[in-house]
């Protein structure tokens, strides 16, 4: 590894680790209502919102009520963006001599449901089909409201199990204004400052037409980049304004803006880690699940760099490091971030629910590209979505408690709080939703007219690694693709939207199942057979744990490669 993706790489680490604990800190303060250095400023705003939205902040829900104000406040931005995406030729700033993809129905569905799951699963070039209404007013607006309210769900999970002998988690809709205003807004108005400093648009001007050298037109799309790219990375969403993601020059135009936008999708999950910790009364709990994230997180780093510096995708090439030339695989990748920081955003994007890219994930060497589908396989835990990513992490080490209390013979704890047959019936469902919805998914699409046409380009094992990949991120809520799918289709618009759904609001619910069920338990205390849940120990067996879930989960997939190759050759 050279000296300059070294340095990168444990700079990045170092940064976020430093800022895990005031972040938690402030996040802790602010949900629980205590004193914060911006309560001047938005306190009155909040009293405002309460009292248009008739709101009482003191009133709290249970775990159902509070669901069913998540699930319904999804739907009501689904629906609100699906009506902006079909009417935009109405609404202003619609180009239509540059706007000349047509918003089918399907694709508006897929696009709206994309955004409001915070997947932004894109399959279509932003440029070229979403004004700049809908990329404000819509997409923009639903990656604040959805990434706020992911976060809104993984405060109220904590509470769950932090509180004891309680029926309430919350109130929905305080947790999603606080969400806003304190932690969202503040952030991406810092965020896009430093975007624009570097050089990333921000106006509402038209096209740019220009000629160039060779007499030919070039049409140069602008708008308000800064603000829609910001909030993507902050509220875990990665939705792109341009159809070729942050690997454009105006959406990710230095190594800095890189590393600003990395450092912005990772610094809340990561910190939430610590608010948790503080929530429950034990720091080192929360320190515990960081630094599995950080230990995943370092191997996936390791291994792309890795495969991408010695691999190469063309034969009789000389791929050596050297002072003239970046060496490795380089195709797919823009020269101005070289494999350093092209591994860094792979690996940050694919560990979280941020779909953002600034290189082609399709052209990553055989090896690398396994580690990315690894990453969203693992479940959007390391790091993961704003607020998901906790509950993931929470939810992978109650099923380590359980196997751990099967070995010994003694009823499994958490927290001081049992997991007994009912709680067991709500991690078994978290854990089991994702093989259970993305492989027939895969293997309708293998076996379906409609499913291959999608495999333009590859057949064969990597053509199957497409629509695995595919399904996958969409139900991981990242958004990411091979893009040699050619995913604009009826059948791949509606069966994407399908496990972007169950992967945000099918996961949620069981999550804020459990936690009502923890809320109502009185916290035993902990005994000489108590699992240490906080020690080394524990962590190798919770690392062990994902894996092994993983590999039971989808391994088998391996085997269905050479499959789709004989299909397709056989048609």
């Amino acid at each position: 590894m050279d000296l300059y993706s070294a340095l990168q790489y444990v700079l990045f680490v170092a940064i976020v680790t430093i800022l895990v604990k005031p972040l938690g800190g402030y996040m802790e303060r602010v949900f629980s209502r205590q004193r914060t250095v911006l309560d001047r400023l938005f306190l009155p705003v909040e009293r405002l919102l309460y009292r248009i939205t008739a709101v009482d902040p003191n009133l709290e829900m249970t775990g159902k009520e509070y669901a069913t104000c998540f699930v319904l406040f999804g739907l009501a931005g689904t629906l609100l963006l699906y009506g902006i995406l079909r009417l935009q030729q109405f609404l202003p700033w619609f180009f239509p001599q540059y706007h000349t993809t047509p918003l089918s129905p399907d694709l508006a569905l897929n696009t709206a449901i994309s955004f409001s799951t915070t997947t932004t699963w894109q399959a279509y070039a932003g440029e070229n089909t979403v004004s700049y209404f809908s990329q404000m007013v819509g997409l923009c607006a639903q990656n604040f409201l959805a990434g706020a309210a992911g976060l809104a769900v993984g405060i109220a999970f904590i509470r769950g199990l932090a509180r004891q002998l309680s029926d309430t988690l919350g109130n929905f809709w305080v947790d999603l204004t606080r969400a806003l205003l304190w932690i969202l807004l503040p952030g991406a108005l810092i965020g896009a400052v430093l975007l624009v400093w570097q050089g990333v648009p921000m106006n509402f001007h038209p096209y740019t037409v220009a000629t160039t050298v060779e007499e030919t037109r070039q049409v140069i799309a602008q708008g308000p980049v800064a603000a829609l790219e910001i909030i993507k990375s902050l509220g875990t969403n990665g939705g792109g304004f341009f159809n070729a993601n942050g690997a454009h020059p105006y959406e990710n135009p230095t190594p800095l803006t890189n590393f600003i936008e990395m450092l912005a999708i990772v610094l809340l999950p990561a910190a939430l880690t610590n608010t948790f910790g503080r929530m429950v009364g034990q720091p080192r709990q929360g320190w515990l699940l960081y630094n599995v994230m950080v230990f995943l997180f370092g191997c996936g780093l390791i291994f792309v760099h890795h495969f991408e510096q010695r691999g190469s995708q063309l034969a009789n090439v000389d791929f050596r490091n050297s002072r003239v030339q970046s060496g490795g695989n380089m195709e797919g990748k823009e020269v101005r971030f070289g494999i350093g920081g092209s591994t860094l955003t792979a690996v940050v994007t694919s560990n979280t629910a941020t779909g953002s890219y600034n290189s082609m994930d399709d052209s990553y060497t055989s090896l690398g590209g396994m580690v990315l589908l690894l990453n969203m396989m693992l479940g959007e835990l390391v790091f993961g979505g704003l607020g998901t990513g906790l509950y993931s992490m929470v939810m992978a080490a109650a099923i380590a408690v359980f196997l751990a209390g099967l070995m010994v013979g003694r009823t499994p704890e958490y927290l001081g709080k049992k997991i007994g047959p009912a709680e067991n019936k709500m991690i078994m469902l978290y854990a089991l939703a994702a093989p259970l919805l993305v492989l027939p998914l895969t293997a309708i699409a293998v076996s379906t007219r409609a499913g291959l046409s999608g495999l333009t380009v590859n057949g064969g094992p990597h053509g199957f690694t497409e629509i695995l990949f595919a399904y996958t991120s969409c139900f991981a809520n990242n958004g990411q693709n091979f893009a040699g799918l050619s995913a604009n289709t009826p059948f791949y618009n509606l069966t994407t939207a399908l496990p972007m759904m169950v992967g945000r609001f099918g996961l949620a619910i069981p999550a804020l199942a459990l936690a009502d069920r923890f809320g109502r338990q009185r916290s035993t205390p902990s005994s000489s057979g108590t699992l240490p849940t906080h020690s080394f120990s524990f962590g190798v067996l919770l690392t062990t744990c994902l894996i092994t879930m993983v590999a039971l989960s989808y391994l088998p997939t391996l085997a269905l490669g050479p499959v789709l190759e004989r299909l397709l050759l056989g048609r």
